[in-house]
């Protein structure tokens, strides 16, 4: 077997990751660092500067020119259409798909306090529950996401980005799932590869856990169907077992002032999330543009 390249980010969390799935595979590997449209601009929010892709692109576009043999992502990242070229191929088993608010818990904090986040998802979640909350744009690293907590202020990550950094203790709380719904694919790592690599697709197989992989497959389904990008304030958690996936999501404005949820089963994973896309849909009249969420009329 060939040394496994593995096209990756450079951040910390990323270079975790790709070293993580590295270890998995039966198999040396080296790392192909890549510098993403997100890495490049760190100032901008991400629904100006494209939104979904601006993390993932590059690191395909390392695999698609033969740099390297698989790209590995944070699932959340990767857009719900890829390449035609390229397929995911391996996906671990899932870390924890929880949020994390860091500096207080969410009931300790006082009115006007702020809170720290550049997704919608977590925004209008937020604001549903404390609509007394200033809510404040923050992109980086983990670590410098963290810093921004203090007196009067918090800031959202994901608990598995707390894991695979080895970060156990901090202030604050874990939020419950039923409150606060996931972003599709948060806590799980997408390997992709070329389709027509079947030395490489074998030696993905190995490392795949067939109950995240359907969960995963039933997640992007659901955002597929919706027409939504990963700015927008949607979310989806989708569990896996004996042969049945079923899904819980919601679909919300930015300000919190209207959440929908609802959920779906089927022995088929992409059913189950098209059918919960769909029950949103028109539980909501909601409908998605390019870069926001307006109620449809008529």
């Amino acid at each position: 077997m060939r040394t496994v390249k593995i096209a990756t980010r450079r951040s910390e969390l990323a270079v975790a990751q790709a070293t993580y799935v590295g270890s998995l595979l039966n198999s040396d590997f080296e790392l192909v660092y890549v510098t993403t449209q997100g890495d490049r601009d760190q100032a901008s929010a991400l629904s100006v500067i494209g939104g979904q892709g601006i993390f993932t692109k590059e690191v395909q576009r390392a695999v698609l020119d033969g740099m390297a043999d698989i790209a590995v992502h944070s699932a959340k990242d990767l857009p719900s259409a890829t390449h035609i070229d390229l397929a995911i191929r391996g996906v671990p088993k899932r870390e924890d798909v929880r949020d994390v608010l860091i500096g207080s818990r969410l009931s300790d904090l006082a009115e006007g306090s702020i809170v720290y986040t550049s997704s919608n998802r977590r925004k209008a979640q937020l604001l549903s529950l404390r609509p007394d909350i200033e809510v404040r744009g923050a992109r980086g690293s983990i670590a410098t996401r963290m810093k921004l907590a203090g007196h009067r202020s918090a800031v959202f990550v994901a608990k598995a980005a707390l894991d695979r950094l080895g970060i156990s203790k901090f202030d604050g709380e874990i939020l419950p799932l039923e409150s606060f719904t996931p972003q599709v694919g948060q806590g799980a790592l997408a390997v992709e590869a070329l389709r027509s690599d079947d030395e490489i697709g074998d030696l993905l197989q190995g490392i795949t856990d067939l109950e995240t992989f359907d969960a995963l497959m039933c997640e992007r389904a659901f955002l597929s169907r919706l027409g939504a990008g990963c700015t927008m304030p949607v979310g989806a958690y989708a569990v896996s077992a004996e042969g049945l996936t079923t899904v819980n999501g919601f679909i919300g404005v930015e300000d919190g002032s209207r959440l929908w949820r609802a959920s779906a089963s089927s022995t088929d994973p992409q059913r189950a999330g098209r059918e919960l896309a769909e029950k949103l849909l028109q539980m909501s009249g909601v409908r998605f543009g390019e870069a926001t969420v307006e109620r449809a009329t008529g």
